[in-house]
Parts: structure tokens; sequence; C-alpha cells
């Protein structure tokens, strides 16, 4: 299919996000298999604290947490709301929230099994906030799924996706091997698609900070964004050898880099 643009007005936006992640073959994750070691890889930066401080909350309010994961942002938004429904889909993710939920004896959480994008307002009700915490990068009917949460939210939807500054170093080393890093949609395709939808988000960069910190190479390895199911034997020795020359022990006596930072940008709006 070729795609013709006469005039910027008509640009589908969502079509290019599709497109986008439709050349993205590794944009799924067994996120059952990851569960595990999730909580370990997620406190790597302050990103929840920064996130959380940011959304406006009260005891009165009902949450919707899509892609919930392993309740990283969920229980301590419990502490804050009436109640947080917690959506992910994976099982493994959903035992481990409901399991720290019961040790800190948190009873205003209840949990949903699902595919995010197949969450409306008929299978989970009207709720005050609706949250995507880094869950919908990856999602194709991006402007179904933006019209469901907004259908949903009373009051608020937050919505956190990649920004620029992401995989520097990843994209560096596939440089060097001469080989592709095919990257999610650009945030800037959701803000043409909220805005050609009607909605007026407030947008700013989460600000996370400081850099990701390693026990070793093999850490970096296995908890960095090197889509090591696509690299070969060889290319897994280029990339130890990539970082062992990138990486330096900090003062805290950990592995790091100054361009490996996570990079966020909040999405957020008042219905």
């Amino acid at each position: 299919m070729t795609y013709q643009i006469n005039d910027p007005e008509e640009i589908d936006w969502a079509y290019f996000w599709a497109k986008k992640l439709e050349a993205k073959k590794d944009r799924s994750k067994d996120w059952n298999k990851a569960a595990p070691n999730f909580g370990k890889s997620a406190k790597r930066d302050d990103y929840h604290t920064r996130l959380i401080e940011r959304i406006n909350v009260n005891k009165e309010q009902t949450i919707l947490d899509l892609g919930c994961g392993d309740g990283t942002i969920t229980i301590p938004l419990a502490k804050r709301a009436k109640s947080v429904t917690g959506v992910d889909s994976a099982y493994k993710m959903l035992e481990i929230l409901n399991g720290k939920a019961q040790k800190e004896n948190i009873d205003n959480i209840k949990t949903i099994e699902e595919d995010l994008s197949k969450i409306t307002i008929d299978n989970v009700g009207k709720h005050d906030i609706v949250v995507a915490s880094r869950s919908l990068n990856g999602i194709l009917n991006i402007k179904e799924t933006i019209a469901n949460i907004n259908e949903i939210a009373e009051n608020y939807v937050y919505i956190t996706l990649f920004g620029p500054n992401n995989w520097k170093i990843e994209k560096e080393f596939y440089d060097t091997i001469n080989k592709e890093y095919v990257e999610f949609p650009s945030h800037r395709y959701f803000f043409n698609i909220l805005v050609d939808m009607g909605i007026y988000p407030n947008v700013e960069s989460l600000n996370i900070g400081h850099e990701r910190e390693y026990e070793s190479i093999e850490d970096a390895m296995d908890n960095g964004k090197w889509r090591l199911d696509f690299l070969n034997d060889e290319e897994k020795e280029q990339l130890h050898t990539y970082l062992e020359d990138i990486l330096e022990e900090n003062e805290n006596g950990k592995l790091s880099n100054p361009n490996d930072k996570a990079d966020w940008v909040l999405y957020w709006w008042r219905k």
C-alpha cells in the first residue's frame, strides 16, 4: 500500500504508529518469564517515585492501572486512593502483585488478567483516574485504546511513553556491528494522535536523572535493551567487549555510563 499525503492535515498518525510497530519484530515480550526479576530491574532508577508524585489522587477516588506489572505503581497508589484495579496480560505479574498486597495488608486492590487493548468501559466500568505506566508503546490499535481509556476516566488520564533519549548506547552498539536498531514509534506520533482525537494533553519529561547501574558486564547484558535473541554468538561477544569499553565503575562501586539513562515522557489530561 502506498500512502500519499497531499495535505499535512490528512496524516493518519495512528496508521504510521501501527506501521512502525509492525516493523519492530521484537515488540512483544514474555512478561510471565520476566516477572520474577522485573522488580529488580524496575528499581534501577527513580521513575516510579517521579510518576507517583505527579498523580493527583485522594482517598475518595478509584484508579485503573493498565499494565500494572508486579504492582510497583499500584501498591503506592492504593495507599492514597479509595481503590485500584490493576490490569495486566501476565498472570505471573498479578500473582506477585497480589502477594505484595497481602504481605502489606492492602485490601483495596483488584486485579484483572487481560490484554490492555481489549479493556473497555464494558469490562472495567468507570474510574476516576486511569494510569497507563510504560504500557502503551507496543499497542497496535492505539487510537481505539486511547478512546477506551478516555471513556473510562472520569477525572484524569496519566500515560507514560518512551522519550527521545532512550537506547543511546544500544543504538550506538548496533551501529558498530552494522545492524539496524528498530525503535518503537516516537511519542510525537502519540501527541498527534491525541490532538486529532480532540484531546489536548499536558506533556512533560519525568526527568529521571541518574544513570542506570549494573553489578557486572553480564548484569548489563541481561538487563539492557540489547535484544539478545536477535544477536548471534559473535555479536554477543562484540557486545561484551563494547560494554567493557563504555562502562566504568562509579562512586557506588557499580558499572554505569553517562548516556545510559531512562527517558520517559508523561502525557496527562483532565477530563
